[in-house]
């Protein structure tokens, strides 16, 4: 207490600091600016191995056409202040071309403008489907730059100071209760502008109206140095996007490391715009992302599940002092393992960050507790000066190797990866169903790009997509909208009605998803969304699109058949015929079932026939690849 005496501090609330003279000032952090720094930073590097000249970010041009060429594909993903929905569904609308209208975003895009109309009438002038008209000819400069509607608060002080004489002060005071609708307050100033406007030469009735205007604008106006401020910050990022997208993107991914759903979602932005994002590597990667080269970025160690910051960092900087690491045994012996622990270990294992080290991630995560033991018994006998006379290398060099084993299942390994990064490095699992699939869905979501039309019609043939769920979001009790993705690329579903509630059991979170339906372009996101009429699971799938069943038996087959018809038996009634193949001395004999016994041929029941005694392949044919 005593020795803060000497700086003592007074805490007012907002009021009473305008009351006794004050100026309040707000102090914002926002994270983007970290952002641009490190996205500068990694271009100037770039450009100095280049010998350019470094790039300043105050120095930006603000009338760049690759910029407003991005802002108007709505491209703006990671863009300050632009990267909403609602957002984007704005700005298709505006189509930006100059900072000014960049500002207007930031000021229209909140509740009041957009429910009071104001802001379709603001867009309609600026394409020229509306005139634009001004209240007073003497107002034609304020409103010039928003199309003769006011949106800004300063504009609100503007015309009072030009119309009515107001002095900027006494402005400010019209502003502030316009904003806070004190009748009594209104009352007074009314008479007081209608005087100004009187000795000005304007007629009471036109002054009284633009009154009326100027009182229901300042419900909805905004501060304009604010917006204008945070238009620079959002041209800023949109400009670093459009021409340095790896370094902007990695400088994105880093500052959400901790966030795995931000991650994914700028994972997602780069593979639209074509940035590769090369897999997490010890030997490589950083803590953080990093750009290696132009639209290639480096996964960060940091975003790794499980690994915290000493580890990472301890990571590189013994990389960086001793190079590459050859193998498990050699990272262990050269980290601290109390901060390298077998759960850190597993993680980064998991995650395919040490592929490089052993035979496969199935290897190195079976050998763990064995190079753990040794790496442990080298240090405890450093630390008590009981060296090998060869070194601490040819200790190393000495360890046992890490035995070569199996390698998991693919799925496992997918969800190894999913599980440590929230995202599918080495694949995806519709990879799995992926030869059944491509022989009756119509297109994989990854090439719908530039095939889809603006708008759906009725008469438009419907499409057979198949992807994995990965987000759902539910609008009301009779509609929902979800998300899959098939590692090409990523669509959004609209159920409705009585689909969706047909629907309902196979929406959930992971499964493997087939859907029929119409295909259009969102107008939200600029992207495909399929309004779904029916949907099924893969099996069920399979079951309503197979042709046919065709079962090869070897020579002890015959025995089989009698089993095989119990088998078929539940699921005779659908659309596959069956043919069998039955390999005998003489030589192959081929059978093809009566129609009665065409079946649903689902991947479970092609399993049950697996398992029969004899029986050496089976396979399901659908319309396309039986053709």
């Amino acid at each position: 207490q005593e020795a803060e005496a000497d700086t003592p501090v007074t805490h007012y609330d907002m009021k009473d600091v305008e009351e006794v003279g004050l100026v309040k000032f707000d102090f914002l952090g926002l994270r983007t600016l970290t952002i641009i720094h490190w996205a500068v930073d990694a271009i100037n590097e770039r450009r100095q191995r280049g010998d350019e000249a470094p790039m300043t970010i105050d120095a930006l041009p603000l009338d760049d056409p690759g910029t407003y060429k991005l802002l108007k594909r709505c491209d703006t993903t990671a863009v300050f202040q632009l990267e909403s929905r609602g957002m984007k569904e704005l700005i298709k609308k505006l189509q930006p071309d100059c900072f000014e209208d960049i500002i207007a975003l930031v000021a229209l895009f909140r509740p009041g403008p957009l429910q009071s109309g104001m802001v379709d009438d603001f867009v309609d002038r600026k394409h020229g489907r509306a005139e634009v008209t001004y209240p007073h000819e003497m107002l034609e400069p304020i409103l010039k730059p928003t199309y003769g509607v006011i949106v800004y608060q300063e504009q609100v002080m503007q015309i009072a100071q030009v119309l009515a004489g107001y002095t900027l002060g006494g402005a400010d005071l019209l502003r502030r209760a316009m904003g806070k609708k004190k009748p009594e307050e209104m009352a007074k100033q009314r008479v007081v502008f209608e005087q100004g406007a009187a000795g000005n030469g304007i007629e009471p009735a036109v002054a009284t109206a633009i009154f009326d205007l100027m009182e229901k604008f300042a419900e909805y106006g905004f501060n304009k140095s604010h917006s204008a401020a945070y238009a620079l910050v959002s041209y800023q990022t949109a400009w670093l996007k459009a021409h340095y997208p790896a370094e902007f993107m990695a400088a994105v991914l880093s500052s959400d490391m901790d966030n795995t759903e931000k991650v994914v979602e700028a994972l997602r932005d780069c593979a639209r715009n074509r940035v590769r994002v090369r897999n997490v590597s010890i030997n490589e990667g950083d803590w953080y992302f990093r750009a290696t080269e132009d639209k290639q970025i480096r996964y960060g160690l940091g975003a790794i599940k499980g690994v915290g910051h000493a580890v990472g960092e301890m990571i590189a900087q013994a990389r960086e002092s001793g190079g590459a690491f050859s193998d498990l045994n050699e990272l262990l012996s050269r980290m601290e393992l109390g901060k390298l622990n077998r759960r850190v270990l597993e993680a980064v294992i998991a995650s395919g960050a040490a592929d490089s080290l052993g035979p496969n991630r199935a290897s190195l995560s079976a050998f763990i507790a064995e190079a753990m033991r040794g790496a442990d018994q080298q240090q405890r006998d450093g630390a008590s000066g009981q060296g090998d006379i060869f070194g601490a290398a040819q200790v190393v060099a000495e360890a046992p190797g890490c035995p070569e084993k199996p390698e998991w299942p693919p799925l496992t390994l997918l969800k190894a990866e999913r599980d440590t990064l929230g995202w599918y490095v080495s694949g995806h699992p519709v990879d799995a169903y992926r030869k059944v699939l491509d022989g009756f869905t119509s297109v994989r979501i990854g090439e719908l790009e530039g095939k889809v039309p603006e708008r759906a019609r009725r008469d438009d043939p419907p499409l057979l997509l198949a992807g994995q769920i990965v987000a759902m979001r539910q609008r009301n009790d009779s509609s929902r909208f979800v998300a899959i993705e098939d590692g090409s690329g990523r669509i959004e579903l609209a159920f409705f009605g009585e689909v969706f509630t047909a629907s309902a059991p196979l929406l959930i979170n992971d499964e493997i998803l087939v859907v029929e339906g119409q295909v259009s372009i969102d107008r939200f996101s600029d992207q495909p969304q399929m309004r779904v009429k029916r949907a099924w699971s893969v099996a069920q799938a399979c079951g309503q699109f197979a042709r046919g069943l065709r079962i090869a038996l070897n020579e002890c087959g015959a025995e089989a058949i009698t089993e095989l018809k119990r088998i078929l038996a539940p699921y005779r009634g659908g659309p596959a015929v069956v043919r069998v193949q039955l390999m005998r001395p003489e030589g192959p004999v081929q059978y093809q079932l009566p129609d009665t016994w065409r079946v649903a041929a689902s991947g479970e029941l092609k399993d049950l026939i697996e398992l029969l005694p004899g029986v050496e392949k089976v396979e399901l044919h659908f319309p396309r690849s039986a053709a």
